[in-house]
């Protein structure tokens, strides 16, 4: 264990990111070139290796926590980077992207701050690639079957990743033209770079895993050949489903879904643009959703320069602590800033977003192009608007981050397949990750088709589409196999801690 004292005598310090004046000016990470030593070694040895560690249930993917905390702050990341990858396939993108509901869920946490457990998994992750720790590890053998991946996000990559080195020969589709689903085109380069993506992405191809881009699975490649050709399929295509904004003016030029705007954006990083055609620059903008979505589209147009930018959140503003409807562990709704609340305050001064707010209508020039969007102050459970509290705010570029309610509807493949939806949108599964299936034509293939991800979840986080995908894996293998010794860290019904 750790010291039994560090966290009386140690203070929580997280690393800090760079300032913000430097990132606005580029595209890397927000983190990139920081000394993360020895600062991460020694908030490590903050905890206290409980006898009953709250984090492992705060993460899906059951970390473990204290073990790898215990061999980092001991500088033996060798050991820590085993203990972690036993259980994450990619904590490199966890220790990136994740909101880190283990710390919440920390037992220094309920009267203290909790230990830095996001630092240090992404430290451990870098330094196991940095001193070589981290390497392909190819199947010792086949197993004659054959499994296709459908999607390339971290649920796909996941389950394909622990298909390959059980044995199996493992292909993974991609309708976009490059791998890496949401991590590739959703998510800006100043959260993740894409070389951590190609890093891995390289090290599966080493394994055996296959990958095939530009594969419109249910549209020009047919789903039922593909069912003919693999033994089994994983369906992890994402919820990629967007929720609309059905107010007057949204026809007006100008106004784009927040994914569409993300994707040209990353798709400049990648040098397929030299300029994307929807930009923030020199305009007014206001990004409709309060989540992370909404929050990497306002990163984004800070860096393109955007002359303003607002961000609507429909939710009341957060109070800074716990109330006692959300007690610990659970992940509270306190006020949070992100890198890109960040960024904006250190431009404008003030936090850009506006509270309990709702768009009413878009307001159009002559030439139909979108200039200004009408607000509302609502209540905060019924979400009424408020009466008299309309105000106009200038909107050249208009955003909307709503989310996502589920997988794409209606498409080739959820009716090739014999796809059906359960009563949340989502692709319908049995207690074993396996579809549930309606109709299926004539010569649709055998049963082995699973589920796994927001597909079937719902848009949730990185680290549940991760476990998700060790664990619809665990269940495709029992089912070509008759056993698994693959982990299932979850259950399809399995949801974060809430009280």
């Amino acid at each position: 264990m750790t010291d039994p004292h560090g966290f009386l005598k140690t203070s929580r310090r997280p690393v800090p990111a760079r300032p913000v004046e430097e990132r606005l000016n580029d595209w890397n990470e927000v983190y990139a070139g920081q000394a993360l030593l020895p600062l991460v070694a020694e908030q490590a040895g903050r905890c206290m290796d409980c006898g009953i560690p709250f984090c492992h249930s705060g993460c899906p993917l059951g970390n473990l926590i204290p073990e790898w905390n215990a061999y980092a702050t001991r500088g033996n990341w060798r050991a820590a980077a085993e203990r972690l990858h036993a259980t994450n396939n990619f904590p490199e993108f966890t220790g990136r992207l994740c909101p880190a509901p283990c710390e919440d869920a920390c037992v220094l946490a309920i009267n203290a701050d909790p230990v830095t457990i996001k630092n240090v998994e992404q430290t451990i992750a870098d330094r196991s690639w940095e001193q070589g720790f981290t390497t392909p590890h190819p199947p010792e053998r086949l197993s004659g079957k054959s499994v296709g991946v459908i999607g390339s996000g971290p649920a796909g990559l996941a389950a394909a990743q622990q298909l390959t080195r059980i044995g199996h020969t493992v292909a993974v589709y991609e309708r976009a033209d490059r791998i890496g689903g949401l991590l590739r085109y959703g998510i800006p380069a100043f959260k993740l770079e894409k070389r951590y993506l190609d890093r891995r992405i390289a090290q599966m191809r080493a394994e055996g895993t296959k990958f095939r881009t530009g594969m419109d699975i249910g549209g020009a490649v047919d789903a039922i050949e593909l069912s003919r050709r693999h033994d089994a399929l994983v369906v992890a295509v994402g919820a990629m489903e967007r929720r609309e904004l059905p107010v007057p003016g949204r026809e007006l030029c100008g106004i784009h879904q927040a994914m569409e705007y993300l994707t040209l954006a990353n798709r400049v990083g990648e040098g397929d643009l030299a300029t994307t055609p929807v930009t923030a620059e020199g305009r007014h903008v206001v990004i409709v959703g309060g989540g992370d979505t909404g929050s990497d589209c306002l990163g984004t147009a800070l860096r393109q320069g955007a002359a303003s930018v607002v961000q609507l959140d429909i939710n009341p503003e957060p109070g800074d602590a716990r109330t006692d409807t959300e007690p610990w562990p659970v992940y509270p709704k306190v006020y949070r800033i992100s890198h890109a609340h960040e960024e904006a305050r250190g431009r404008a001064g003030t936090d850009p977003r506006f509270f309990s707010s709702a768009t009413l209508r878009f307001e159009g020039d002559a030439a139909g192009r979108v200039r200004a969007l009408h607000l509302t102050e609502v209540e905060p459970v019924a979400r009424a608007p408020r009466p008299d509290t309309e105000r106009v705010i200038p909107a050249e570029l208009v955003l909307i981050a709503l989310g996502f309610s589920g997988p794409e509807r209606g498409t080739g493949l959820m009716t090739q397949l014999g796809l059906v939806l359960d009563a949340r949108g989502n692709f319908a599964r049995d207690a074993g990750f396996a579809a549930t299936r309606g109709e299926r034509p004539v010569g649709a293939g055998t049963d082995g088709v699973f589920v796994a991800g927001d597909a079937g979840r719902g848009q949730s986080l990185v680290v549940w589409a991760i476990a998700e995908g060790r664990a619809a894996a665990a269940a495709t293998d029992r089912y070509l196999t008759g056993a698994t010794a693959l982990p299932a860290p979850i259950a399809p019904t399995d949801r974060p801690m809430v009280a």
